[in-house]
């Protein structure tokens, strides 16, 4: 609708501006609508090539999305000069990484990462709850044999059971991690009983838990954006007929200790799952003190999908926009780890069992122009949209009178 107000404007160079900004300003709301869903953006189809990614450090994924479509306009509406719109934003693109000099990082970390690729019909099913763990230690005893690293990460909810309940299989988990003798962080569900009056008298949660290497719990971190009718049903008060699509007694509720778990040199800034397609909780993380993001994750329902992909292009996007390195550990892929360039070294394939060991993980301080200026930037894109379109519409009707 934006365009067609601006048709007789088409070929002016702030109309392929303004369509850009406006395509970022409509990606931006569809982040924050109904709780978000900022899924398949343009700027993430940019992800195989690191190399184009690097303008994401000043302006964002949704900064790179419009100077994609601002590009296209160029290219099929741009006239004689206004054409050389188009050379100009490729060279903007690739620029930031052109000049981007490698600095050393102050610290690094060698990280292993377990993908036990369990399958999802036998995920919850309590008599494969001793066999799934036996699973993960298994692989984590080869890794520290092979890798000797200083941390082990699994993915969302490997311990499919209540790890903060006394119980075997928490017995177990815990005289694994000492015997690994190194700090291991992995996914649990966990609840807990809110003191509210009326609440209910469990709610669950979806947590990460950083033990030490001598199996006791250090911290954890709570998911803090949920799936809308996954882990909890939205306006579930008037709409008591809609039921989530994960079976279970209770809902999730979001988590509230969103600082990043600490060990060692490293600063971890957790995203459970899908969390990591929002720009606003990595810079989170990042202003928290992070001095890496870890990314666990259960892409499993997808099944042989594009989306595995997907997410770990949205992913790309993140590291590049906050300049830390992504440690991303899944169930049955795709696990990697993303640099702070955006590419990737250690990509596990779809549906295997697998270790996968980088001895060199970058742990930064330093932060990007995106990061220092985020709500700043995310503002001027529909202000600036707005006033360039009406500019343009004004001016497109003072000429056709």
């Amino acid at each position: 609708m934006g365009v067609h107000l601006i048709r007789s404007r088409s070929a002016h160079p702030l109309a392929m501006l303004a369509t850009g900004l406006l395509w970022a300003s409509l990606e931006l709301a569809r982040n924050h609508f109904l709780t978000g869903f900022s899924w398949l953006t343009l700027a993430q189809s940019m992800a195989p090539w690191p190399q184009t990614l690097g303008l994401a450090a000043w302006i964002g994924g949704f900064g790179l999305s419009a100077v994609l479509v601002s590009l296209s306009h160029s290219l099929l509406a741009g006239r004689g000069w206004t054409r050389a719109v188009a050379p100009a934003l490729i060279l903007l693109c690739l620029l930031p990484a052109l000049m981007r000099e490698p600095r050393a990082p102050a610290a690094t970390a060698s990280v292993s990462m377990i993908q036990g690729n369990i399958d999802q019909s036998l995920k919850w099913d309590e008599a494969m709850q001793s066999e799934i763990l036996a699973a993960y230690l298994d692989l984590s005893f080869k890794a520290v044999d092979k890798n000797a690293p200083e941390i082990l990460i699994w993915p969302e909810t490997a311990m499919p059971f209540y790890f903060q309940d006394p119980s075997d299989l928490t017995t177990g988990m815990r005289l694994g991690v000492a015997r690994l003798g190194i700090p291991v962080l992995a996914g649990a569900p966990a609840y807990s009983a809110p003191m509210e009056p009326g609440a209910p008298q469990y709610v669950l949660h979806n947590r990460a838990y950083l033990l030490g290497g001598a199996g006791e719990t250090l911290s954890w971190y709570d998911k803090e954006h949920l799936v809308p009718f996954g882990e909890y049903v939205p306006l579930g008060q008037w709409l008591p007929f809609i039921t989530k699509l994960v079976p279970g007694q209770f809902e999730f509720r979001p988590g509230r200790n969103a600082a990043p778990l600490k060990t060692g040199s490293l600063a971890m800034g957790l995203l459970i799952c899908y969390e990591a397609i929002f720009p606003e909780l990595a810079q989170k993380q990042v202003k928290l003190g992070a001095n890496v993001l870890v990314n666990i994750s259960n892409d499993a329902w997808f099944g042989r999908s594009s989306a595995p992909l997907q997410h770990l292009h949205l992913s790309i996007l993140r590291a590049v926009e906050q300049n830390r390195s992504i440690i991303r550990a899944t169930n049955s892929g795709i696990s990697a780890f993303i640099a702070p360039d955006g590419s990737l070294r250690g990509k596990t394939p779809l549906f295997v069992a697998e270790i996968a060991h980088d001895p060199a993980i970058e742990l930064l301080t330093e932060t990007t122009f995106y990061h220092e200026h985020f709500y700043f930037i995310h503002a001027a894109f529909p202000i600036l949209a707005v006033a360039l379109l009406g500019t343009l519409w004004r001016n497109g009707r003072k000429n056709h009178t």
